[in-house]
């Protein structure tokens, strides 16, 4: 009760507010507004050859770290975390495995909470900003900065779903399918294990934050930032991507000091050494 009441006071939430959509709106905004999206603690991980569970398994581990050093972490971590906060403040949540890119393979935790009948995904990579309602109904919002699409399986997908979120610098939507509902905590163990071996955050800087009126994704040591104008794509400097690591997504500057330390700073200028991405594919209103 005491972390989440001090990680809540860190977002600027008022854990007063009541158990209803605008209240899960005014938590996930707070949450994305301020948690980034990011490998840091993975990296350091890795290269290092630290043994134990990854970084973040632990709700507890996640959000002290939050607190302490500003990090965030990659899907599995950072969806225990929120739902754990989600869930601590009474709503009635669930942890959720999707599909990034739609490949058929359990690569996404996520988080879907029931309201008045209704769920709503709060997903802690895709940092909509907002609830996004999982109907069996299109949804379509084309906002410029946090645009997102959800179409209802058909076929052999009955009673999936296909979310479709703004990520740049892809010029179309990003495709995400839900496909098991619900998972428990070891699932989500599991799953973030089988990533310290074959994944797409274990080489490259991978961060996604958003702050004022942008949203931005460091991919390397590239910056792509996102405005209501459009998404402009920089390449930064050694020193610019570490600034912008403790000035701007807010990393304590011990934190950046351990990753550039691990030689994950230079791995960042080096080429990509991932897996080959799958295609995105069209979202239902580009058809």
């Amino acid at each position: 009760m005491d972390l989440r009441n001090r990680v809540a006071t860190r977002l600027g939430f008022d854990s007063a507010q009541p158990r209803d959509l605008a209240g899960l709106r005014a938590l996930y905004a707070a949450w994305c507004g301020s948690v980034p999206f990011d490998n840091v603690r993975k990296l350091i991980a890795l290269r290092t050859g630290a043994t134990g569970p990854l970084p973040g398994s632990d709700a507890t581990d996640f959000l002290e770290n939050f607190l302490l050093h500003g990090t965030g972490g990659t899907c599995w971590s950072s969806s225990n975390a929120l739902f754990e906060m989600v869930h601590g403040f009474g709503f009635n949540a669930r942890r959720v495995a999707g599909s990034m890119r739609d490949v058929g393979v359990p690569g996404h935790g996520s988080i879907k909470v029931l309201i008045d009948a209704v769920d709503w995904l709060v997903d802690s990579s895709m940092l909509t900003m907002y609830p996004i309602p999982i109907r069996d109904t299109l949804h379509v919002d084309r906002h410029p900065i946090f645009g997102v699409e959800v179409e209802p399986g058909v076929g052999d997908h009955a009673g999936t779903h296909v979310v479709w979120f703004d990520s740049p610098p892809h010029e179309d939507y990003f495709p995400c399918r839900l496909l098991f509902d619900p998972v428990d905590y070891d699932f989500y163990l599991e799953r973030y294990e089988i990533s310290r071996t074959k994944g797409p955050f274990n080489h490259h800087l991978s961060v996604r934050y958003n702050r004022g009126d942008a949203r931005s994704v460091l991919q390397g040591h590239t910056r792509h930032r996102q405005t209501v104008h459009g998404v402009q794509s920089l390449a930064l400097t050694r020193d610019e991507l570490c600034n912008e690591l403790r000035e701007v997504v807010g990393l304590s500057s011990d934190i950046v000091a351990q990753w550039v330390a691990c030689g994950a700073l230079d791995a960042a200028y080096e080429p990509y050494a991932g897996p080959t991405p799958a295609p995105l594919g069209t979202p239902p209103s580009r058809r």
